[in-house]
Formats: structure tokens, C-alpha cells, sequence
């Protein structure tokens, strides 16, 4: 195994926001947030305009749901054997070989759109391709990020890594708005094929790296020690369960946003990218704050009221029809979606070792991101069979349940 044990930190932090942004005097922690910053805002510029252009081929809220479904569904059939993987291969090249599949995804769909031969079936098998990518460059990538920073800065790592991710989610739309406006849905498809050039190079400069030791196990032991080890650990398989309800209740949000701005604010695609810009500023704010109270002992009971108060927002977003409080809450739906995010992601990467850590976030994503496409086609298919205002009172509710649940029972994951 050849992750270095004292990963390169230039300097040292003499302040609150020098020590929140410590992981950025690692030189290979710098290089990966880069490109995947860089990567991530064309995968939002495609997911606002691929969203729009399924909303305009279909007008259905089931089809966008369908759409997150797809998407994420990849993760629920591959990303176990990615993790088996991620223990056993060159994370490195597996992250590459993710990207080239997305890549390419994005340049058939660029194509199709330019000859005007799109139809929804290409729409929905080119995502979960793109998907399958995800399923084993997912695991490899989570695994990586704590071999970049010293262990005392892994969760600030992760929160800087969910303002990579958000602050993307930010800038993204706003780009997509820009680039409709001035060449078409096509050339936000077309950006974000080149987007994937960016973390491409990153993964080719960066030092480190993980060759594990040569095992003749098959993948289904490597699956059952996996499971083994998170189920061994009462609090690792709690954090799974609450990985899940999470995305299971909060992501049909976002996926349900177009139709909000379309049918209940009457907006075109530029308004639409104004909401999601906003809910991707509320999420770099809520990262920025997760990682000044990184210190904070008792993170999983602070996590449980985040999540309670985050469903009264998703209820309160779901209930206005005034945009300023719509916008006031869509942004603090994201402050705490992303702070219920990084710190249950942070609470299972510590609370793992190295040789398993593939293996662990790959049942952790199988959840988590598995809740996603499960969340959106319920929610989807709620919303057109009742509406979609009831559909995420629903999810509100179940969120609000599960909190309180964790709350008032006996959970060893409490104590963390």
C-alpha cells in the first residue's frame, strides 16, 4: 500500500479561516478540488439543461424523476463491486476510467442534440451510463481524499469538498443561463465534455496514490468482509441508514425544482437556474460553517436537529407560493442539506481504516446516493399522481419522523 503517511502541508494555519481552509496547503488536495470543481460545474451546466430539455420532450414531472432515477441507479447495482475494487486496483486510474466514460456520455449527447435526433430514450440511457461511471469512480474517489490531508484535517477536506461540489452547483446553472442564452441547450452539453478534461489532468499530476496488497479473495468475500466490518460497527451502520433518509427525502427537492419554477412561479430555464443557484449558495454557506465547527464533540446529535429543521424547510418551500420566502428558504434547505452531508460523511470516513475504507464508503454511497433515484422517482411519481407541493410535505414529514426517532432512542451513533 503506498498512500503516504504525512501528506506535503505547506505552511501552517495562523487563523479561523486559514485553519477552515487548511487542506489547501496539501498540493495534491489542490489539485484534485480544481479539477473537480472544474468538472462539476459542467456536469450542473448539463443537469439544469438536460432537466429543461426533458421538461420541454415530455412535460412530466415522472420523466424528471425517471431522469434522477437513472442517473443514480448505477449506484445501486455497481458501486459494492467498485468498492471491492477501490481495495484492490490503482484508485487513480479507476477515477480515469470514470471520467473518459462520462466524458464520452456527454459528447454523444452534445451530438444527438446538434443533428436534432435526440429523443427522451437517448436522454435516459446516456445518464445511466454516465451513472455506471459514477458507481466505480464514486468509491475510488471518497477513498482517496483522506490520503490527501493529514487525518486531524479530514473533515475539513470533506466540507472543502462539498463547497467544491456546491459551490459548482452555484455557479453551474448561472453558467448554464449564460451559455442557453448565448448558444442553446448544446452548448452546455458540449462544456461539460470538455469540463472532464480538467480533473483528467489533476488525477495524472497528483502524487498520491493506493496499490493494495495482491489478494486472491473473490469479490463476493470482499462484499461479505464488507459488510461485515460496517455491521460490526453498530454506529458506521446507523450513519448508512441515516445516509440514506437523507438523500431518500431531501434530493427529490432539487429534482422537483424545475416544475416549481415553471408551474408555480411561471419561470423560463434562466429562472429555474436562478433557483438552483441559490440552493447551491446556501450549500457552500452550510460547508463553510460545518467546517469551522469541525472541532465540535458531538457532531452526530448537532447533525439529527440540522435534519429536523431542515424538514420544516422543505415543508415551508413546499407550502409558499411567495418567491422572496421561497428563495429565503430554498437557501437554507441548502445550508442544511449540505451540513447533514458532510457530517455524516465525515463521521464514516474517521470512523474506518485504510484497507476497508473502499469497501465501507462503497455500502455508505450504496445508501446515500442510492436514496437519490429511489427519492426522486417516488416523489416524481407522487407529484403526478397528487401534486408536487404534497409530494415534498410527504418527504418533510418522513424526515422529521426519522430525526426524532434517532433522537429520542438509544443510538450508540449519538455518542459519536
Amino acid at each position: 500500500m503506498a498512500i503516504p503517511s504525512d501528506p506535503i502541508l505547506v505552511g501552517e494555519p495562523a487563523g479561523i479561516l486559514s485553519r477552515i481552509f487548511q487542506p489547501f496547503r496539501y498540493r495534491d488536495f489542490s489539485l484534485m478540488w480544481g479539477g473537480a470543481f472544474t468538472s462539476t460545474v459542467g456536469t450542473w451546466m448539463q443537469q439544469v439543461a438536460q432537466s429543461w430539455l426533458v421538461l420541454q420532450l415530455t412535460n412530466s414531472s415522472f420523466y424528471l424523476g425517471l431522469l434522477g432515477f437513472l442517473a443514480d441507479l448505477p449506484i445501486l447495482l455497481f458501486s459494492l463491486v467498485g468498492g471491492v475494487v477501490a481495495d484492490r486496483a490503482d484508485r487513480r486510474k479507476l477515477l480515469l476510467g470514470s471520467q473518459y466514460t462520462q466524458m464520452t456520455s456527454a459528447f454523444i449527447l452534445t451530438a444527438l442534440v446538434v443533428a436534432d435526433k435526440v429523443q427522451i430514450w437517448h436522454i435516459l440511457v446516456l445518464v445511466f451510463i454516465s451513472g455506471t461511471g459514477q458507481s466505480f469512480g464514486g468509491p475510488a474517489y471518497q477513498a482517496l481524499i483522506p490520503g490527501l490531508v493529514k487525518r486531524a484535517d479530514v473533515p475539513k477536506a470533506i466540507a472543502l469538498n462539498s463547497i467544491q461540489f456546491n459551490l459548482a452547483r452555484m455557479v453551474g446553472p448561472l453558467a448554464a443561463g449564460l451559455a442557453i442564452a448565448a448558444g442553446g441547450m448544446t452548448l452546455c452539453f458540449a462544456l461539460n465534455g470538455v469540463s472532464f478534461l480538467a480533473v483528467i489532468v489533476s488525477l495524472y499530476l497528483i502524487r498520491t496514490t493506493f496499490l493494495p496488497e495482491k489478494t486472491h479473495d473473490t469479490v463476493l468475500k470482499g462484499l461479505r468482509d464488507g459488510f461485515a466490518y460496517v455491521k460490526s460497527r453498530g454506529a458506521l451502520w446507523q450513519l448508512t441508514v441515516l445516509g440514506f433518509v437523507s438523500t431518500f427525502c431531501g434530493i427529490p427537492l432539487l429534482t422537483l425544482l424545475p416544475v416549481f419554477a415553471k408551474d408555480v412561479f411561471h419561470m423560463e430555464a434562466t429562472g429555474y437556474s436562478h433557483l438552483a443557484a441559490t440552493s447551491g449558495a446556501g450549500a457552500i454557506t452550510g460547508a463553510l460553517l460545518y467546517a469551522g465547527l469541525s472541532h465540535h464533540q458531538r457532531k452526530a446529535s448537532l447533525v439529527l436537529w440540522v435534519q429536523m429543521f431542515f424538514a420544516v424547510l422543505l415543508a415551508v418551500f413546499a407550502l409558499s407560493r411567495n418567491l422572496t420566502l421561497s428563495y429565503i428558504a430554498l437557501f437554507l434547505t441548502g445550508v442544511c442539506l449540505i451540513t447533514l452531508f458532510a457530517s455524516v460523511t465525515s463521521l464514516v470516513q474517521l470512523g474506518t481504516t485504510e484497507e476497508m475504507r473502499g469497501r465501507t464508503m462503497s455500502i455508505f454511497m450504496l445508501a446515500f446516493r442510492g436514496g437519490m433515484p429511489l427519492g426522486s422517482l417516488t416523489v416524481g411519481f407522487l407529484a403526478d399522481r397528487f401534486s408536487p407541493t404534497a409530494a415534498l410535505v410527504g418527504a418533510s414529514v418522513l424526515l422529521a419522523t426519522v430525526a426524532l426517532g434517532f433522537l429520542f432512542s438509544n443510538s450508540g451513533m449519538k455518542r459519536l
